[in-house]
């Protein structure tokens, strides 16, 4: 009598065992997903349950089948933690190609370990990651987490497209939330996907969509945050670091923000505060105070990076900076912020998001948004922004990671919007002094002062900072078209005053003529050739952007080498066109020697994919240009 009980029970094992093992089947996954992707996910879902102002629940749940080694980051198999933010439950599955069962992971199993290395000031902010070695590819993961959080000033953003060279199966996103908070939500880049809004009322929004093709990366795409659908949420009635808060506007949140978080961060030992007061001495101008305790802070203390998600928003106490003289970007800020009211010097707070992509906050979405802290000095009708967390910056340089962009400032009396400083493309400049001579072998040796400014200073200083084995390869790649390339004197000028970067370089190489009978021929532009490589991109599918304008400038005397004459002479050149403008000039003189002069000037801007291959042809003819040669003739 037990045998057809056994069977039944036998059958409905297998027939649930093969319903889950053909899930994860590789084979099972449309073409048109695998097309141009490193991994397909074949579930990414969110259930967001916000019960009150101060309880958030969220449940994750993702599925990846990893077609090639490429493909292991879309993963994302990791969870922060802290005192606000509890993991409930966090696990993962692995299955191979044919949807078998091969390994499962849970908890003990994920490394957990401090999200800020070297440092145990933070030991709260920890974070849980999957670090898995896959046997063979394909194969799939199966990952779930649960967190619970008091924190609801940050709701995650959701995006449907991860980046680039993913494609996803279906994609869905569950909100449920009291009807009393003032839930908001701001979509972005929905018009050329399939998704459908399958819930919106009162207290419920979802979303679900299905099939979306991965994407081909194109050179100078803007990021895929700016291409691909995402939304934005957030709560008018939030909790943040135990705090309520409640806000509408800008004002009324930065109000909230300044007097209920940021509070009592600011007291320092009364040693300090001597301290600073005598440094400062007899000092009366503002601005200039703010010098004295930026380079003061620069250095006494250190960063340390707390990752993206923890940490909140409550910076540590300016006593704990001054006493350990590390922090992070929030705790560095607040720490040279109240070095300044002890000369009272005014500064406010100031949030933004940090990268060298330009991101704005969003101006008409309030909510607690941005990624980094830095400090605003008022400085008459405009501020005079601190990044706090360098050591070399100069006072109120702003550089590639915060510069142009719209930030929230905290003032006293609330928020205000308001853009950091923009670097125009042509204070984005570089200028080349210099001289080289080729002797009757063609042999080069040369001598080039660069000066570089505005966001070119940025990527220039940093060339002081390196090892001599550095330094040798940055000037053989910087110089890469020199072949035989030899350093000889290099020296530095970092003028913090006027930030000017100024590099003075001796080279010498060998065969730059080349020798073909009775004449040598070589490039004229030994110093600043075009390296853009644009490259030719059928159907095009993205629009392009240049993020930063610039102006080079080139003055190089030229000595040709004695018992040659010329031969021919490359023609001056001329273009200009909506992505900027480009001139060379040759100047004959005396002795057998030449100056060349080139400018190359740079917009930025956004432009179509129609466009795209006008701006490949404009810098094409650059760079041929580039490369034009002399041809000398021996006597």
């Amino acid at each position: 009598m037990k045998t057809p009980c056994y069977s039944l029970l036998l059958f409905l094992f297998t027939l649930i065992s093969s319903a889950q093992k053909s899930t994860y089947l590789i084979s099972s996954i449309k073409d048109s997903l695998k097309e141009n992707a490193n991994a397909v996910v074949r579930l990414d879902q969110m259930d967001i349950i916000i019960a009150s102002q101060r309880s958030m629940n969220i449940k994750t749940q993702r599925v990846v089948s990893v077609l090639n080694e490429k493909g292991l980051s879309d993963i994302d198999a990791y969870q922060h933690y802290d005192k606000s933010t509890s993991v409930k439950n966090i696990e993962a599955i692995v299955y191979d190609a044919l949807g078998t069962e091969i390994k499962k992971i849970k908890r003990k199993d994920f490394r957990d370990q401090s999200a800020v290395s070297g440092s145990t000031l933070f030991s709260d902010n920890r974070v849980l990651y999957l670090d898995y070695t896959p046997v063979s590819y394909p194969f799939t993961i199966v990952y779930t987490s649960e967190t619970e959080t008091s924190n609801t000033a940050f709701i995650p953003q959701w995006y449907f497209l991860g980046g680039y060279y993913v494609s996803v199966e279906k994609c869905v996103l569950n909100v449920t939330f009291p009807g009393n908070l003032g839930f908001k939500k701001k979509e972005f880049h929905f018009s050329e996907f399939n998704i459908n809004k399958t819930v919106d009322t009162d207290t419920r929004l979802s979303y679900e969509a299905v099939n979306i093709l991965a994407q081909k990366a194109e050179d100078l795409s803007p990021s895929s945050r700016d291409l691909y659908p995402r939304i934005m949420m957030g709560l008018e009635k939030f909790h943040l670091e135990g705090v309520d808060g409640t806000a509408t506007t800008w004002e009324e949140f930065g109000k909230w923000y300044g007097d209920k978080i940021l509070s009592g961060t600011t007291t320092l030992p009364e040693e300090t505060k001597i301290k600073i007061k005598a440094l400062v001495g007899d000092e009366k101008d503002p601005v200039k105070k703010a010098k004295i305790i930026y380079d003061y802070v620069q250095k006494k203390s250190r960063y340390v990076s707390i990752q993206v998600g923890i940490g909140g928003w409550k910076p540590m106490l300016a006593t704990d900076v001054d006493r350990l003289g590390y922090g992070d970007c929030k705790a560095l800020s607040n720490y040279t912020k109240a070095l300044l009211q002890t000369v009272d010097v005014p500064s406010y707070n100031t949030i933004l998001y940090g990268d060298r992509y330009k991101s704005n906050i969003q101006s008409d979405f309030v909510s607690m948004q941005g990624n980094h802290m830095i400090l605003a000095v008022p400085n008459g009708d405009n501020y005079t922004f601190l990044e706090c967390t360098s050591q070399d910056d100069p006072f109120g340089y702003q550089g590639t990671f915060t510069d142009d962009r719209d930030v929230l400032v905290v003032k006293p009396e609330g928020g205000v919007i308001v853009r950091t400083k923009i670097y125009e493309d042509k204070g984005n400049s570089q200028t080349d002094k210099g001289s080289y001579s080729i002797d009757e072998n063609g042999n080069l040796s040369g001598h080039i002062s660069i000066a570089s400014e505005g966001s070119q200073y940025s990527s220039k200083s940093r060339t002081e900072t390196l090892q001599p084995t550095e330094k040798e390869a940055h000037y053989k790649e910087y110089w890469s078209k020199i072949n035989n390339l030899k350093l000889g004197k290099v020296t530095f000028t970092n003028d913090k005053e006027n930030i000017r970067f100024t590099e003075d370089v001796q080279i010498t190489a060998t065969n730059y003529g080349v020798i073909l009978a009775n004449k040598m021929i070589f490039p004229v532009d030994a110093f600043n050739q075009s390296k853009s490589n644009i490259k030719r991109i059928r159907n095009r599918k993205n629009p392009f952007q240049i993020q930063r304008g610039y102006l080079d400038t080139d003055e190089i005397e030229i000595n040709l080498p004695t018992g040659f004459s010329i031969e021919f002479l490359p023609s001056n050149f001329e273009l200009k066109g909506k992505f900027g403008e480009y001139k060379t000039e040759i100047i004959k003189k005396e002795n057998n020697k030449l100056t060349y002069k080139r400018s190359m000037f740079l917009n930025k801007g956004k432009y179509s994919s129609k466009e795209y291959d006008e701006y490949r042809l404009f810098m094409e003819q650059i760079s041929r240009n580039d490369n034009a040669k002399i041809i000398l003739a021996k006597n």
